[in-house]
């Protein structure tokens, strides 16, 4: 019979899975971006996110179980969504929006699933899981309010923008490097 320790392990093996593969995918992100601001945002949330796996890591442990990835297909599309993104805007004026939007919906998957995973490490008694959730989900909302506000106060309006930038043509030049990386980061 299925449990909700059941239910619990296994999407925590779900996220865990997701977290490494954006360790793979945020470097390469970064370097799609033209705007250092939302560069330096992704590769902060790089560190948070090599945390991340170190803290899911004890979390397994808390419930007695060693760490174990499984192939988390909605990190695998979105991610795949993010490459076409980067490849659809690369050279354009709208990369940096573009690439906020592919980050951010990663940031909403983790979000609802850290959140149900905490909500079930309560149910199931464990306090130092939950607290470690907490303190995962807490960092993705922040990393998500900051790509808001990047994507606010800077790259939608130059998306506006229609003319050539030398930013957009240094992105167009690293294109094919970039796309490269993020599709085997997704492998």
């Amino acid at each position: 019979m299925k449990t909700l320790q059941h239910l619990f392990l296994g999407e925590l093996a779900d996220i865990l899975d997701a977290e490494h593969r954006l360790v793979k995918a945020l470097p390469k992100m970064a370097k799609a971006a033209t705007c250092t601001h939302l560069q330096n945002a992704l590769l902060d949330h790089l560190e948070e996110t090599e945390g991340h796996v170190k803290k899911l890591e004890l979390v397994f442990e808390a419930f007695g179980h060693k760490a174990r990835g499984k192939t988390c297909q909605a990190t695998v599309g979105l991610l795949a969504e993010a490459a076409e993104i980067a490849e659809e805007y690369a050279g354009s004026s709208a990369i940096n929006a573009a690439l906020i939007a592919a980050a951010q919906k990663v940031e909403h998957y983790e979000i609802a699933s850290y959140g149900c995973l905490l909500e079930w490490a309560e149910r199931l008694g464990n306090k130092k899981a939950a607290d470690l959730l907490q303190e995962i989900l807490n960092e993705e909302k922040s990393a998500n309010n900051a790509l808001t506000e990047l994507a606010q106060t800077r790259s939608n309006d130059e998306a506006l923008d229609v003319g050539d930038s030398e930013a957009a043509a240094d992105a167009a030049a690293k294109k094919t490097d970039v796309l490269k990386a993020i599709h085997q980061a997704i492998d």
